[in-house]
C-alpha cells in the first residue's frame, strides 16, 4: 500500500506541474514571413522559403519539403511536426525522469514521420515513429517494463501528442 501511495503521490505532484505550465503558457506565438520576389503566384512556380522568428531571438529558414521542390536545407512543415513531437516527449520524459529521480544523462532521437492519405482521403503525416535513446548515470538501470511504461506515460502528458488527430499513430521504440 505504501508503495501505491507514494506512486500515487507523485501522480497528483506531476498533475499539479503540468496544470502549472499550462496556465503559464496559454499563448505561444511565432512570427512568419514569405514574399513572392520576382517570381508569379502560379502553381509550382513560386518559391515556398520563408522565416520564421521565435522569440525575435530565433530565425528558421523554411519552406515546402524537397519532394515539393523546397530546398533540403530549410525546414519543411513535416520536419517541424516531427521535432515538436519529439522534443515535447523528452521534456515530458525529463520531467517525469526527475520526479521518480531516475538520472538520466543524455537521451537523443531519430525520428520518422510518415506521409500518406488520412481517413478523409486527404495527404497527412498519419504516422511518427520515436526513437529515444536514454542514458543513465553508473549504477542506475530500469527494466523494459518499467521503461515503456515511463515512456507510455511520457506520451499520455506530451501537450503535442494530445494535439495531434487520433488518426496520427505514434510509436515509440
Amino acid at each position: 500500500i505504501f508503495i501505491y501511495l507514494f506512486l500515487y503521490n507523485h501522480l497528483l505532484q506531476i498533475i499539479f506541474i503540468l496544470i502549472i505550465i499550462i496556465n503559464n503558457m496559454k499563448n505561444l506565438s511565432i512570427e512568419l514571413n514569405w514574399t513572392l520576389g520576382d517570381g508569379e503566384l502560379t502553381y509550382g512556380k513560386y518559391d515556398t522559403e520563408h522565416i520564421i522568428k521565435i522569440n525575435d531571438d530565433i530565425t528558421l529558414n523554411a519552406g515546402s519539403a524537397v519532394e515539393y521542390g523546397g530546398n533540403a536545407k530549410n525546414l519543411n512543415p513535416e520536419q517541424a511536426l516531427a521535432v515538436a513531437m519529439s522534443s515535447c516527449h523528452m521534456m515530458t520524459f525529463l520531467a517525469l525522469a526527475a520526479k521518480m529521480k531516475w538520472p538520466v544523462i543524455t537521451y537523443k532521437d531519430k525520428v520518422v514521420a510518415y506521409l500518406g492519405k488520412n481517413s478523409k482521403g486527404k495527404m497527412s503525416v498519419n504516422k511518427i515513429e520515436l526513437n529515444p535513446k536514454i542514458t543513465f548515470a553508473t549504477n542506475f538501470s530500469v527494466s523494459n517494463k518499467e521503461m515503456k511504461t515511463m515512456q507510455d506515460r511520457s506520451h499520455r502528458y506530451c501537450f503535442i501528442a494530445n494535439s495531434l488527430s487520433e488518426e496520427v499513430e505514434i510509436i515509440i521504440n
